[in-house]
This record gives C-alpha cells, sequence and structure tokens, in this order.
C-alpha cells in the first residue's frame, strides 16, 4: 500500500527475496590526477583531497562512450552467469548519445543478448539507476525466473576550468537482478521526494552540465530529510537498524555531510571523526578514483563496500540513498546476502584501478577538445585501452562498435 510522505510499504505476504544477483563496475583506463589539475588552476590541492574528497578523476579516451562503458562492465557479469532468461536490458544515463535509439540496444548486440528482451532507456538525472533497479526488482517479482540486466552508465563532463571540472568522472556499474540473489537482497520499503528544482542541468545543445553547486548540496540534504522520513514511516526502523550506508556520491565528502545530517534528524550525536571514517570510507573508495559516474556513482559505492570492507557484511543492512539533480530522492535499504564475497569482482576491480594510465594535463586537455564529427563523414577512431569494446568510428550519421582486440 501507499503511505502518506512518500512512503511505500508492501504486504507481509512472504515473498522470495528480490535483488542483486551480480554487480561489476568499469571505468576508463586512464585518469587525471587532481594535484596535477591543482597545479595547472592554481588551487591548493587540499581543496580536492580534503574540501570535496576526490584524488583523481577517469578520462574517457575518444572510442569509449557509455555504450562501450557499460558492455565493459556487463561482460564479467554474462561470463560468469550466461545470458539465458535476461528478459529486460535497463539502461540509466544522462548522457545520451542518440535521442531517438535506446543506449540499452547497443549493448543487447554487443553481449548478445536473446531477442526476446525489453530495451529501453531511462534518464532522471544520478537518480536514474536507482529507477532502473526498481523497475527490474518490480520485473522479478512479477516473474521469478526472469533476470534483468541493469546498466548505469555516464560520463561526467563539465567547462574546463569551471568549479565542477574537478568533480569530473566517468564509469559504469552492470548489475543482474533476480530472485534469489547471491549478492544483495533488496528490501521493499523506501521513501521518496520529487521537486522541480533548476539546481543541474544539460541542455540538449550543450555536451558540458551546467550546475548551481551550493543549491544542488542544499536540496541533496533537504531531500535527504524527506525521502528518509519517508522511509521511517514505511519501515519503522532506525539508524540503529543500518550497519552501513552507501550514498550518491557527485563527490566522495558528502556523504559524511549526509550521515551527519541522518544523525541530527534522529536527535543522536555523530561519532567521532575517526569512527566515521572506518564507516563511510569503505564505500567512498573507488569513487575517489574514477570522480562522478552520475547514475552509476551510488552503486560503484556499493561495490567499493562490498569490494573493500574487511568485515564480513553478511546478513548486515545498509542504507541506500538515491539523489538526481532536477530532482528526484528516495532512501530504502538491503541486506547482504551470507556467502556474498564468493560473487564478488573484487580482484578484477582492484587490478583496473591500479594498472591505469596518468595523464599528462596536456593529454587531459587533448582528450577534453577532441570533437566527434557531427556531419555525418565517415570517420574510424584510434585504438586506445578501452576494455573489451569500443566505438570503432562513425559512418552516415551511424555509429559502430567492435570488440576490441
Amino acid at each position: 500500500m501507499i503511505a502518506r510522505g512518500g512512503a511505500v510499504r508492501y504486504g507481509c505476504a512472504m515473498q522470495r527475496p528480490v535483488g542483486i544477483d551480480l554487480i561489476s563496475f568499469h571505468t576508463p583506463a586512464y585518469y587525471l590526477a587532481l594535484d596535477t589539475l591543482a597545479g595547472v588552476r592554481g588551487a591548493d590541492p587540499a581543496k580536492y583531497h580534503v574540501g570535496i574528497g576526490q584524488d583523481r578523476m577517469s578520462i574517457p579516451p575518444p572510442d569509449q562512450d557509455i555504450v562501450t562503458l557499460a558492455a565493459n562492465a556487463a561482460a564479467p557479469l554474462l561470463a560468469k552467469s550466461g545470458t539465458e532468461n535476461i528478459g529486460h536490458v535497463l539502461f540509466a544515463t544522462e548522457s545520451c548519445i542518440d535521442l531517438s535509439k535506446a543506449a540499452a540496444l547497443f549493448c543487447h548486440g554487443l553481449l548478445g543478448l536473446p531477442p526476446r528482451c525489453r530495451c529501453v532507456e531511462l534518464k532522471e538525472a544520478c537518480y536514474a539507476g536507482t529507477a532502473a533497479l526498481k523497475l527490474a526488482c518490480e520485473v522479478v517479482r512479477n516473474h521469478p525466473d526472469e533476470r534483468v540486466l541493469v546498466l548505469a552508465s555516464d560520463v561526467a563532463r563539465y567547462d574546463l576550468g569551471s568549479p565542477g571540472e574537478p568533480t569530473q568522472g566517468a564509469g559504469a556499474v552492470a548489475m543482474l537482478v533476480s530472485a534469489d540473489p547471491r549478492v544483495f537482497a533488496i528490501e521493499p520499503e523506501c521513501g521518496f521526494h520529487a521537486e522541480d528544482i533548476m539546481d543541474f542541468w544539460r541542455p540538449t545543445y550543450r555536451t558540458e552540465a551546467l550546475v548551481e553547486g551550493k543549491y544542488s548540496t542544499r536540496m541533496y540534504l533537504s531531500t535527504l530529510r524527506s525521502a528518509w522520513e519517508g522511509y521511517k514511516a514505511a519501515s519503522g526502523r532506525g539508524l540503529a537498524d543500518h550497519a552501513r550506508f552507501c550514498f550518491h556520491l557527485p563527490f566522495t565528502k558528502i556523504a559524511f555531510k549526509a550521515f551527519d545530517r541522518l544523525c541530527r534528524f534522529e536527535g543522536i550525536e555523530a561519532p567521532a571523526m575517526e569512527e566515521q571514517e572506518a564507516l563511510l570510507s569503505p564505500a567512498t573508495w573507488y569513487n575517489r578514483q574514477t570522480g562522478n559516474t552520475y547514475a552509476a556513482c551510488l552503486y560503484e559505492s556499493l561495490c567499493s563496500l562490498l569490494d573493500t570492507a574487511e568485515e564480513d557484511l553478511s546478513d548486515k543492512r545498509v542504507g541506500m540513498f538515491s539523489y538526481g539533480s532536477g530532482c528526484m530522492a528516495e532512501y530504502y535499504a538491503g541486506r547482504v546476502v551470507p556467502g556474498y564475497r564468493a560473487h564478488l569482482f573484487a580482484a578484477e576491480h582492484k587490478k583496473m584501478l591500479e594498472e591505469r594510465t596518468e595523464l599528462t594535463y596536456r593529454q587531459y586537455e587533448d582528450i577534453y577538445t577532441y570533437g566527434i564529427p557531427q556531419d555525418g563523414d565517415s570517420h574510424l577512431m584510434a585504438p586506445y585501452r578501452s576494455g573489451p569494446f569500443r566505438l570503432a568510428g562513425l559512418e552516415n550519421h551511424k555509429r559502430r562498435y567492435e570488440r576490441a582486440e
């Protein structure tokens, strides 16, 4: 049933658990160290490392886009579990490459998925990843023998020299959603908040986003309260019922601000910073290395928590807060499934991050200003370290993808 205040409560009938059976993320093989950017911009590096909590930002080469990022993230899942019974591909992004064709269909072809498959693209800023995941859960609740592939993929891009520049990034998360999941069982209770605002937007005539940074942060924290109160009304739970938290991370420092606000909402004193670091840092580690990944970043945070937390999180409840500028917010929670570590890709993620190539500032700016031709003529892309799939080129206004050698 629907409760007041944007809260949702489901009936008490026993149902099979539904959630994330497998999860993987992918980020470009190139990055710019924020120390380098600080030197060029004349900024104190502490402004980036401490002020916003970022160390590096991933830079996609010209032959990589949201489709190749998503396909690269999904490939390990499908190699491990096959493509059988995948009836939906839900692609969440705000970095659209085609105003008509869903990016999900490009991935459907690259990944060799069955033709009996619904493929769509979803958009609501960074909230789209949660919208896709929640829709996937409803599909599986109605059809428990079906699996849904959720892809969240984005390239965060701002004007050179703008306040948003150090929060740029790129990456994708792929999730297989099923009944009886092996990694993360999602609980149905949630709280949410919708409000028409202009804190962040990207008109169709721009490739760079526009943002009112302070206003956006203020709305993030304001809607957190509304979503949390809705969740509490639906679930009857409080902070003490949660072992860990994952927050939407446009920059990682906001996780600490958000947790402090939750403590205030509950009328309790926030733990000492050392304790907060131990509680929150495992869920922010990957995002510190990649920058903002928009629709993917909350689930990159979940990957980071599951991969890097030293303690066994089996049967622990993890709170999840999703925020999409514009704005849409939701708070929900899930439980980590016992035995989850056997189904993670932690070693692969660690290797991917460790083997990236650092760019000079000049290389970063050259990639930034590289423009894909808009006239429809044929154009071949030089090969970079792009993972299993790459953008091969364009021909007659059509993007051509291929499996990399």
